[in-house]
């Protein structure tokens, strides 16, 4: 490497080495605490095209916030060379865990799968495709826990390219067609794929071969369990838009078919054996093997049941979830890198330089700025929507401010989102009932505020001459640590109309009589009318839900089940001890206090 190193830090080890430069395992010698730097070739630090992209990745990283995905400390250049700096984590890549241990159990395979795309899930969010999705860049902790790593070929979503390791390339990648998030998950069904038979989808003698595979042959599920068909065949499908459109949406599914085939402890059982497989591969765990391991594979399998309790379910997409985050410790990931690629763990360091060294990132030592959610004047200008007819919004809406300004943005168009949704749906009803003035009037109420959620409350009322059943409340549950926004049917453990179904007894149980608009009789049965299931409608947005402190309020038009519209709307808190059991565990255990009870 020319003999240049990074300032301040001591080499140990190589933990992987190719034509582009190579990872060591080094000691911050002021701290003592390990981490892993990513070192440019020096026949590369020369070439202007090679160093920006260098600087590209090191950007993308320090932009990833995400328990899933590498932490950087820095980005540090010299005229001597360029070197990422990161935190390292203890653990074996998923092809060594394949190798050593063939196929796994379902729902192992389902737990590796959703860690990692967890993080390509925080990726998708600003527009990043990975592109080399595979076993060697899937890091297994010593917990069950897995990483994604390795950002070096990632590209902006809408760029072209035959890059990426051919065995998972998707069709539009041989073609030389724009990438997209889409790209990223029929790489991940081929990973799962083989996590599941301990084969690849599709294998050819020669590169021809294999592009010819990927591109025309039919899908190979006849191997697969039954229940985990319709999820390969749509994550393998040949057109992207038959894909799940990222890896948010692809864990959704996986959430519901691993529920639905293998029970609601699913990811416990996954997580326990991704533990014992790990553990088994301890020697490959740098820090253990240099006895710097800070509760590595040992203390990771001994641990696996609380982890795969934490972990629950994850979310939409890229949340990383507050039970990952209470699993994973403080060691939050893996290396990058060049081909060879190892993973290591340990503590927070920050980058020391000198000598003219530039740091372009944020060390990890220093504390995130606070977000700070207000309530702050809605005056939209009035807009003619035809027929003489005006339309204008009025009121107050939540924002943000404080912490990563692309975060903010992100946060608050999803706080927004609901009502740019109504306002559409509104000046298009509007059109056809005739000529006047309208103003939608919102008065928001912030819900819940924790570390991680954030949930507002809409109240809508339309002024003008209208009819009844225009003012249906909106809201808007936002991860904090993504952006993600949680639509109702996020927030459930099985959203499915079989996995919704008890919703609906127990709203109507908190009802007077145990019935919709009083029509409760003195054995508290209801009258038939309508369809009595808003279940039916979450699909549609025509039940508004958010997380409270103390339970989920649900509220909705009566109407909307086939009762007169005098009946009104209904708008409720249904507490965690009543629906806790539907919703998913790494939510409820985002509450903050009053903590909700469990089961």
């Amino acid at each position: 490497m020319g003999g240049w190193r990074v300032p301040g830090y001591s080499e140990i080890r190589v933990l992987g080495e190719g034509a582009q430069g190579r990872v060591v395992l080094a000691r911050h010698d002021a701290t003592g605490r390990p981490a892993a730097i990513k070192y440019l070739a020096p026949s590369l630090a020369g070439d202007a095209e090679f160093r920006e992209r260098f600087r590209g990745e090191a950007d993308l990283l320090s932009r990833l916030r995400n328990p899933f995905v590498a932490q950087l400390f820095g980005l540090v250049e010299t005229p001597d060379g360029a070197a990422i700096v990161m935190e390292a984590v203890d653990g074996a890549p998923l092809k060594s865990v394949l190798a050593e241990r063939g196929p796994l159990a379902p729902e192992a395979a389902l737990a590796v799968l959703k860690g990692s795309l967890l993080g390509l899930a925080a990726a998708h969010g600003l527009g990043i495709v990975h592109r080399d999705y595979k076993p060697a860049n899937v890091i297994v902790r010593g917990d069950g826990l897995s990483k994604l790593i390795d950002f070096g070929i990632a590209v902006d979503a809408g760029a072209s390219g035959r890059s990426g390791t051919p065995v998972y390339m998707a069709p539009e990648q041989w073609r030389d067609e724009p990438a997209s998030p889409a790209t990223d998950v029929y790489a991940a069904a081929c990973v799962f794929y083989e996590c599941v038979t301990g084969r690849r989808p599709y294998t050819a003698e020669n590169p021809a071969g294999l592009m010819g595979r990927h591109l025309t042959a039919p899908i190979p599920v006849g191997d697969l369990p039954g229940p985990l068909r319709p999820l390969i065949e749509r994550g393998l499908a040949k057109n992207p838009w038959d894909r799940p459109m990222g890896a948010a949406a692809f864990v959704s599914e996986l959430e519901s078919v691993a529920a639905g085939a293998y029970g609601p402890d699913w990811e416990g059982r996954g997580v326990r054996t991704l533990a014992g497989a790990a553990a088994a591969l301890s020697v490959l765990f740098p820090l253990t093997a240099l006895g710097l391991g800070g509760g590595g594979a040992s203390a990771g399998a001994a641990g696996a049941a609380g982890a795969a309790g934490a972990a629950g379910s994850g979310g939409a997409a890229g949340t990383g979830g507050a039970g990952a985050a209470g699993a994973a410790g403080k060691g939050v990931i893996g290396t990058l890198g060049v081909k060879g690629t190892a993973a290591v763990a340990g503590g927070a360091a920050a980058v020391a330089v000198g000598g003219g060294a530039a740091v372009y990132v944020a060390t990890a030592e220093e504390a995130p700025k606070p977000i700070v959610a207000r309530l702050v004047a809605l005056s939209e200008p009035r807009r003619d929507i035809g027929r003489g007819t005006t339309f204008q919004a009025q009121g107050r809406v939540a924002r943000v401010t404080g912490g990563d300004a692309a975060l903010n943005r992100k946060i608050n168009q999803a706080l927004r989102a609901p009502l740019e949704q109504r306002w559409a749906k509104t000046r298009n009803g509007l059109k056809d009932i005739g000529r006047g003035a309208y103003t939608d009037v919102v008065t928001p109420e912030i819900l819940l505020r924790g570390d991680r959620l954030l949930s507002v409350w809409y109240k809508v009322e339309l002024r003008g001459e209208r009819g009844t059943g225009w003012d249906q409340s909106q809201a808007a549950t936002v991860d904090l640590r993504t952006g993600a926004s949680y639509r109702p049917l996020d927030l459930f453990r099985t959203p499915s109309g079989q996995g919704l179904q008890p919703l609906d007894r127990r709203i109507k149980a908190r009802q007077p009589g145990g019935a919709y608009c009083g029509r409760g009789g003195p054995s508290g049965a209801g009258l038939p009318q309508g369809t009595d299931n808003p279940s039916a409608f979450v699909r549609s947005g025509e039940v508004t839900m958010a997380l409270t402190p103390t339970g989920l309020r649900v509220a909705f038009y009566l109407s909307t089940l086939g009762y007169e519209s005098a009946c009104g709307q209904l708008d409720d808190v249904l507490p965690y001890a009543q629906v806790g059991d539907m919703l998913k565990p790494a939510l409820l255990k985002a509450v903050p206090y009053p903590a909700p009870k469990r089961s």
